[in-house]
């Protein structure tokens, strides 16, 4: 039992790996790939307790290569310099082939990360880094252009539950309950680490009650709470926060609560949540019902005066409003477009007309002078008045949609414009 039990347990050959096997079935990718007898350079992306580190163990084992592991968190260039010269050197000694093994690779930097390109070409090693961060956005684009990228998966209900049955038989001694059992495979969240060290910290309870099978209590006395696995700054962070944005945006109110519970639970800043769903109140609901964006910065306000865990009930009211209400991102539309727009014009003056004249001097210059004070006029709209700079001509950029207060919106627009026309059509007869 000094040895950890994940260790004990490391899968000696391909075909003791649990999971992964749209990747290691036969005909898929790295089961062809261990066949070819030929290793190539590659970035194993996947959540954490999935076997990145085990299949490049194996990797190494099966081609008959030195294997060199690195952690770039604990690593420097020092290291890296190191590994270099452990490879040349049994590329001298032995003609052995070298992987290099790089956890976490998007921790390094870009020159660290560089530091391996040219020992990746020349052939000295094969390079194989794990990464739980997207590579795309971690991984230099020199290195990543080098290396074939394979997505690993959380592991299954069923995987996990292997794992169980694979640890408890370890030790003839114990068993464990069905119901015990589905609480191990449900505190892991699909990662076989933290299942097998659950699992060992069962099992060491167990053997110092002298119990003979592990149950719900010994579990709830043994483990205690455990979180589910939430990485607040990684993809899953961004793939829920995602998710509760496109359940809102699709008027799913049970899905949008779900994604916000689910972010809450795992220990999400609610401040964070609240500003997603302001955000949302303007993009995706807009002037369809002006109401979300001020019902969810109360939620907002109301999060503030009452902390946790009272003040999530609010962002979850807010959360059911906007995934039910009216969706309309014309606003967000006319805003980029408008935006879009001023980035590539010319800086254009002021129409006179509408210029302030605070001073005489600017009275003489006639700014102001032919404004037209819309209050004073029919329907208090000037109509056939021109407010853009000359020579841009109406660009129509918000178009309301019919759904919610926008409908009323675009009716009155379209009224507006119709006595424009009018307006302008009396102006050529003059």
């Amino acid at each position: 039992m000094t040895t950890p039990l994940a260790e004990r347990l490391r899968p000696a050959t391909l075909d003791e790996v649990i999971g992964q096997q749209h990747l290691l079935g036969p005909g898929k990718p790295l089961r062809v790939a261990f066949a070819s007898g030929q290793p190539h350079s590659m970035i194993l992306w996947g959540p954490p307790g999935v076997g990145k580190t085990t299949l490049a163990r194996l990797m190494a084992q099966g081609f008959n290569s030195e294997f060199i592991a690195l952690s770039a968190v604990l690593s420097g260039v020092k290291d890296i310099r190191e590994a270099v010269e452990r490879a040349q050197i049994f590329q001298a000694n032995s003609g052995r082939q070298t992987i290099l093994f790089v956890d976490e690779v998007h921790r390094f930097n870009k020159s660290q990360q560089d530091a391996f390109l040219p020992h990746v070409e020349s052939g000295l090693f094969t390079f194989i880094g794990a990464t739980t961060e997207n590579p795309s956005f971690e991984v230099n684009s020199a290195l990543l252009s080098r290396a074939a990228v394979y997505v690993l998966k959380s592991l299954s209900e069923d995987d996990l539950s292997q794992l169980v049955d694979r640890a408890v038989s370890l030790d003839s001694d114990i068993r464990i309950d069905d119901d015990a059992k589905q609480i191990l495979v449900a505190s892991a969240d699909g990662d076989g680490r933290k299942l097998l060290n659950n699992a060992e910290i069962a099992l060491r309870a167990a053997l110092q009650n002298k119990q003979t099978s592990i149950d719900r209590a010994l579990l709830k006395e043994s483990l205690g709470d455990t979180l589910r696995r939430f990485d607040k700054g990684g993809d899953a962070f961004y793939d829920q926060i995602s998710a509760l944005h496109k359940s809102v945006r699709g008027s799913n109110p049970d899905a949008a609560l779900y994604w916000l519970v689910r972010m809450l639970d795992g220990g999400a800043d609610p401040r964070y949540l609240a500003r997603r769903l302001i955000r949302m109140a303007t993009e995706d609901i807009g002037l369809a019902d002006p109401r979300a964006l001020q019902l969810t910065l109360n939620a907002a306000d109301t999060y503030e005066r009452l902390g946790s865990p009272e003040g999530e009930l609010a962002l979850a009211e807010a959360t059911i409003f906007l995934a039910c209400a009216a969706k309309s991102n014309a606003a967000y539309k006319a805003y980029n477009a408008a935006k879009a727009f001023v980035s590539k014009d010319t800086s254009r003056p002021v129409p006179e007309h509408l210029r302030n004249a605070p001073t005489q001097l600017m009275r003489q210059l006639g700014y102001g002078k032919l404004y037209r004070y819309a209050h004073d006029e029919p329907d208090a709209y000037a109509a056939g008045e021109t407010y853009l700079p000359e020579g841009i001509p109406e660009p129509n950029w918000y178009q309301p949609t019919p759904r919610g207060l926008e409908g009323k919106i675009g009716e009155k627009l379209a009224f507006l414009r119709q006595l424009d026309v009018e307006a302008r059509e009396r102006d050529k007869k003059k």
